[in-house]
């Protein structure tokens, strides 16, 4: 059987089964083609766990890392939350840990938690507020100016939500593994390349390439930009997952990564063999305590009450 007869043969088995379970399929933008294409939704963490509450699906098939299945449990704690392939995690979300957290806190008095996204459903528990690459700048806006504030766990994401705010920010020593690699010198050659080509950046970049950006958004607020925009040329500073739902949005625009180091491992682990299989036997299930559950939502609900 060829590549695409197999591929073809799968997605017809998960729609199917899909029927069956009664499920819904949530892929994030940097899976990988074939199972952004069999998806119900297709979008980044927080949006895709948002869409599935408002859903009556029984079963949520999430395509993407763990915190992503956290969030969705946390979201709909009465529906069963899959994980195709339970050892995708994100190196960035293990940088930070409770006990380390609560350390912290220790040594800054009266200090507000402003916990990204991308962090274990145990860490948001600890926090005070939530937040997306999207909204982090409105979120720390919100906050009263006269209490310390600390961002967890990306250091460069809270680097470009000071340089925004004017706030001064307590900084995590963490970061993506992935947008991390991407260099200024990687962008540079990238544009001498294409002179022509804006360049979009994602605020989970190292300063000085944000520095190099025409716009810098999340991964739906690229898409949006690109969708909207007069140019025809675009070079990208995000995982290369996301080449799909450009090139599916904008068939009539050019899109270039910025580099080939732009690979997530753990975002290219789900398989639709392992969706599939996910949706044979209702397995690797994500669940959250109740009592880190219930803590881990009121950080959520406050991001949601700002934005």
């Amino acid at each position: 059987m060829s590549t695409e007869d197999k591929i073809r043969y799968l997605s017809e088995e998960i729609k199917r089964l899909k029927k069956e379970r009664r499920a819904v399929i949530l892929s994030h933008v940097y899976q990988r083609p074939e199972v952004q294409e069999i998806a119900d939704f297709v979008g980044d963490s927080l949006g895709l766990s948002q869409q599935a509450a408002k859903t009556d699906a029984e079963v949520i098939v999430f395509c993407g890392v763990h915190f992503m299945a956290e969030s969705a449990a946390i979201l709909s704690p009465d529906k069963i939350v899959l994980l195709p392939e339970i050892k995708a995690g994100c190196p960035m979300a293990d940088m930070v840990t409770v006990e380390a957290l609560r350390e912290r806190k220790k040594e800054i008095p009266g200090v507000i938690v402003v916990c990204y996204v991308n962090t274990s459903a145990a860490v948001k528990a600890e926090s005070d507020v939530c937040c997306t690459s999207a909204n982090a700048v409105k979120i720390v806006s919100s906050l009263p100016e006269d209490r310390p504030v600390l961002f967890i766990p990306d250091e460069n994401l809270g680097q470009y939500v000071a340089r925004q705010t004017g706030r001064k920010i307590h900084l995590w020593e963490g970061y993506c593994s992935t947008h991390d690699k991407l260099f200024a010198e990687d962008v540079l050659a990238a544009r001498e390349a294409h002179p022509n080509a804006l360049v979009l950046v994602h605020p989970e970049c190292r300063p000085e390439v944000i520095d190099l950006a025409d716009a810098v958004a999340s991964t739906t607020g690229m898409i949006r930009f690109a969708r909207e925009s007069d140019a025809r040329e675009f070079i990208i500073c995000t995982e290369t997952g996301i080449l799909h739902q450009f090139r599916k949005q904008c068939p009539d625009k050019e899109f270039y990564l910025a580099s080939d180091k732009l690979i997530c491992p753990n975002m290219k682990a789900t398989t639709l063999e392992k969706v599939h299989r996910a949706l044979v036997t209702l397995e690797p299930r994500v669940t959250v305590p109740p009592e880190i559950r219930e803590k881990a939502l009121r950080s959520l609900e406050r991001m949601l009450a700002v934005t």
